[in-house]
């Protein structure tokens, strides 16, 4: 597949013009061909005419349409898993098993999604069937379903370069709504973003989607994503990044003559509770895990695990030891980007200036042109951590901080501390349950997903799972960006009253011609209106 570095907007191709910027390798700091062009001005404008365009049809289409074209992206990505797995790698110096595996969850969603919306119960249809005799007023006939909002504009992040990306989650389930899609790319990694552009666009071609229902743009995001997020026809973002670049969308967004909903995944430190029966039963465990969940990528994860709180006991000592010998041993871990890599360094010196805190351990790696960082074990006791708030921001690499000698007194203040995480982690007994019942409650107001005995980094995209969070996690705590539930942030309740059958939705039809479950006069069925409710279709 020939890269040519230009935008693609629906059916075609972007102009070609003064190159911007290339791809670098992470490995040697080297620029990678080819040279990518800036999308224009007309060229954004042209990108959200066709979305809107395309939104009068592809809003309309059966769910069994929308799920053949999500079907064909990921046949068509796996097609070229090769050449793509290739590309990333070069771009991001990700290992291939990894790059294997997010190509693989990457097709998995699209799947996912193309079930949900082929069955089609997901658009929650109800109806209350009118009573014409009703006093005082007569009741009319509602019937209400989820639709689309219109175009989207999803900003690809760096770290996951496929499953965060192009036809990445918030690709997937806007697509899956109903929504035409614009993909702002990353500029760390344009090459793989090209390649699975393309493939959606030839998706797009052999499904007989409208034109516009997908396009990729290239270029800066002060430029050509604020253009995009302050359009007037563009009616949603979905964004995964920093929370300065996801804090200043949602700015653009509610400054908007019509402010429009951004759905952002920003920081997250992950907070780990190893309370004192677990770490006295399996401290060697707890630690090795520890410490591959924080390197995991790099620590270049959403869910690394950035802060651990470890409680006054005397198993304390041998968890620690092991945990820094693992960092002692470690190799050198490549960053993404230039700019990650040089914020890392950054912020990793700054915090060894910080009172109260202190480097348990790290691993030196030499200078030179490529992003290579080692990994930082940092300390610092309760009462320090709780003094210093600026101790629970995140630091974006192969690093995290324990926090020592805490009460149980002091771990439940730090716990109603806490701002908007992704995760929370607990490693407990049963009998540690019993003794710490508060403190699930407290964080049960502060993350969107509580581990057991595990560790946050792996999401298993499911139905269940919740990867979101209490802000500054997200912008909206009651979203998700992976799984099923993420497809409701692209939709919009409305209501039809007193319409005549024929001009109703299929999925509102007395006949209930699509099979699907619908909530009718208050009981969840899948009967046609008029006909008796059958043993087990409730």
């Amino acid at each position: 597949m020939e890269l040519s570095g230009t935008s693609i907007i629906g059916s075609r191709r972007g102009e070609a013009g003064a190159a911007i910027f290339n791809a670098v390798e992470p490995r040697t700091g080297q620029p990678l061909p080819p040279a990518f062009v800036s999308a224009s001005s007309d060229e954004i404008e042209a990108a959200v005419a066709l979305a809107h365009e395309a939104f009068v049809r592809y809003g309309h289409l059966p769910g069994r349409d929308r799920a053949a074209f999500l079907r064909s992206i990921a046949q068509g990505i796996e097609s070229v898993a090769e050449e793509l797995i290739d590309r990333t790698g070069k771009e991001t110096a990700l290992p291939k098993a990894r790059l294997q595996t997010e190509t693989a969850r990457t097709c998995g969603q699209l799947r996912l999604f193309a079930g949900l919306v082929e069955e089609g119960s997901w658009v929650n249809a109800r109806i209350d069937n009118p009573d014409p005799d009703r006093k005082p007023i007569p009741k009319p006939g509602l019937r209400s379903m989820l639709r689309p909002l219109g175009p989207v504009v999803v900003f690809a992040p760096s770290n996951f370069p496929l499953a965060f990306s192009v036809a990445g989650g918030d690709t997937a389930s806007a697509l899956a709504a109903g929504n035409p899609v614009i993909v702002k790319a990353h500029g760390a990694h344009p090459g793989t973003s090209e390649i699975v552009g393309l493939v959606i666009q030839a998706s797009a071609h052999q499904c007989g989607m409208p034109e516009g229902v997908f396009s990729l743009l290239f270029g800066p995001g002060a430029e050509v994503g604020t253009a995009l997020v302050k359009h007037p026809l563009v009616k949603a973002v979905g964004f995964t990044g920093s929370r300065a670049g996801g804090r200043a969308l949602m700015d653009l967004a509610a400054a908007r003559p019509e402010p429009i909903p951004v759905y952002t995944e920003m920081s997250s430190t992950n907070p780990v509770f190893i309370l004192p029966g677990a770490l006295r039963r399996n401290a060697d465990a707890i630690a090795t895990g520890l410490y591959a969940s924080f390197t995991l990528g790099a620590g270049q994860f959403c869910t690394k695990p950035g802060m651990v709180f470890v409680p006054q006991d005397s198993s304390a000592d041998d968890f620690v030891d092991r945990l820094r010998t693992s960092v002692q041993e470690s190799e050198p871990f490549t960053l993404l980007t230039a700019s990650i890599h040089s914020t890392y360094c950054k912020e990793t010196a700054q915090r060894k200036t910080v009172p109260g805190v202190r480097v348990l351990a790290e691993k030196p790696v030499p200078g030179g042109p490529q992003f290579n960082v080692g990994a930082n074990l940092f300390e610092t006791n309760a009462s320090s951590f709780l003094h210093d708030p600026a101790l629970a921001s995140e630091i974006f690499g192969p690093s995290t901080l324990l926090v020592r000698e805490a009460s149980r007194d002091q771990l439940l203040q730090i716990a109603r501390n806490l701002e908007g995480h992704l995760t929370a982690t607990i490693h407990g007994t049963e009998d540690d349950l019993r003794e710490f019942s508060d403190l699930i409650a407290i964080l049960e107001d502060k993350v969107g997903r509580i581990i057991f005995n595990g560790f946050p980094t792996g999401v298993e995209v499911s139905h269940a799972i919740v990867h979101g969070g209490p802000y500054p996690a997200t912008s909206d705590g009651r979203s998700t960006s992976v799984g099923s539930h993420a497809i409701f942030r692209f939709t919009r309740l409305l209501c039809y009253q007193n319409f005549p059958e024929s001009a109703l939705p299929p999925e509102l039809k007395d006949e209930n011609p699509m099979g699907i479950w619908r909530m009718v006069d208050g009981e969840m069925t899948r009967s046609p209106i008029g006909q008796p409710l059958e043993a087990g279709v409730r």
